[in-house]
C-alpha cells in the first residue's frame, strides 16, 4: 500500500466518525467580533498537539464575510499513522460547516499534510470550496494571492524524507508541550508554548523563516499581486518586501498548535494578527475587574 492509499484510507477512517452531537455547543445569541475576512491555518485535527480548547473559542467569539481555511486543518500524516479524533475536534468540524450554512464564504486551500484533499479541488463540499490557491480583494482595493507556502519551502521539495522526521520531532517537543500547559493551567497561568519559544531561540530556525519570507513575497510580487497570505511554518507575521520598485506585503496567519492566531480584515481594508491567548486573557481580566453583579454585593 502506498502512502498516498495510507492517507486516503485515513481520512475515510475520520469521514466514517458519527459527527455525534457537540460536546461543547456553540452558543446561540452570544455577540461576536465582526470581521470582513478571517484566516486561519495549521490546526492539524487528528493530533494531541491541535489546541482545540482555544480554537472552538476563537469560533465561538468572532464571525465573518470569509473564512479562509489555508492548510494542514487536518493532520493527514498522523492520523495514517494512528487515528486520534476527540470530541472537539468534531465541534470545530461543525462549527465550521455550520458558518458556511448560514451564509459566510468558507475556501479550504489544502495544504502539505492534508494534501489528499488537493484531488478535489474545483468541487464544494457542504457549502465548502475547496480550491488549490485564490485571491483575495481586500476592502481597499489590494489584491493578494493565498495559499498554504508549502510550495516554497526546500525541505518539502527536495527531502521529504527530512521533513517526515522532522515532523516526528516537532510533535514530541509538543508533548512536552501539553505537560508544560497543563501544570501551568492547573497554577491559573495563560497558554505558553514550549516549542515556539525553542524555535524563537534557535538561529537556523530564524534564518529558516526569514527566507522563506523572502521567497513567499518575492513569489508574490512575480504574480503582480500585492500581497500574500500563507501559513505552513507556524509562525503569525506581517512584513512588508520590495520588488521591483514596489511594496509587496507578506502575511502569515500562524497555527492553532503553537502560537493560535488568526489573521483578520476589517471592513475599511485594515489587516490584523490576532493572538487569541492574549484576547482570552485580556477578556478575563476584565470580567475579574467587572463589578459585582446587585445579586453578587447583596450575597457578600
Amino acid at each position: 500500500m502506498t502512502d498516498t492509499d495510507d492517507a486516503i484510507a485515513a481520512f475515510a477512517n475520520v469521514a466514517s466518525l458519527p459527527l455525534r452531537a457537540h460536546s461543547s455547543p456553540e452558543p446561540e445569541g452570544q455577540r461576536r467580533r465582526r470581521f470582513r475576512t478571517i484566516w486561519i491555518s495549521d490546526v492539524h485535527l487528528g493530533t494531541r498537539g491541535c489546541n482545540a480548547r482555544l480554537l472552538i473559542d476563537f469560533l465561538d467569539h468572532t464571525d465573518s464575510e470569509t473564512m479562509y481555511l489555508v492548510g494542514d486543518i487536518i493532520d493527514g500524516w498522523r492520523l495514517k499513522k494512528k487515528l486520534f479524533w476527540p470530541p472537539e475536534h468534531n465541534d470545530i468540524v461543525w462549527r465550521i460547516l455550520k458558518r458556511a450554512k448560514r451564509g459566510t464564504r468558507v475556501v479550504y486551500i489544502p495544504g502539505n499534510h492534508d494534501e489528499i484533499v488537493r484531488q478535489f479541488c474545483g468541487l464544494d463540499f457542504g457549502g465548502v470550496e475547496i480550491m488549490r490557491a485564490a485571491f483575495h480583494t481586500t476592502a481597499d482595493g489590494r489584491r493578494l494571492m493565498v495559499l498554504h507556502g508549502d510550495e516554497f519551502d526546500a525541505i518539502m521539495l527536495a527531502h521529504r524524507w527530512l521533513a517526515s522526521v522532522g515532523d516526528t520531532l516537532y510533535h514530541v517537543t509538543m508533548g512536552l508541550s501539553g505537560w508544560v500547559n497543563t501544570v501551568r493551567r492547573a497554577l491559573g497561568l495563560p497558554y505558553w508554548s514550549l516549542s515556539k519559544a525553542a524555535k524563537h531561540k534557535v538561529k537556523n530556525a530564524v534564518e529558516f523563516i526569514s527566507k522563506y519570507e523572502e521567497v513567499v513575497a518575492r513569489a508574490a510580487g512575480e504574480r503582480g499581486v500585492d500581497g500574500v497570505v500563507c501559513g505552513h511554518i507556524h509562525t503569525a507575521e506581517i512584513r512588508t518586501f520590495a520588488h521591483d520598485g514596489r511594496t509587496v506585503e507578506y502575511y502569515n496567519d500562524g497555527d492553532w498548535v503553537e502560537g493560535c492566531t488568526a489573521l483578520v480584515e476589517h471592513f475599511d481594508g485594515r489587516m490584523e494578527l490576532l493572538h487569541w491567548p492574549e484576547e482570552v486573557a485580556r477578556r478575563e481580566a476584565a470580567q475579574d475587574a467587572a463589578p459585582a453583579a446587585p445579586a453578587e454585593l447583596a450575597a457578600a
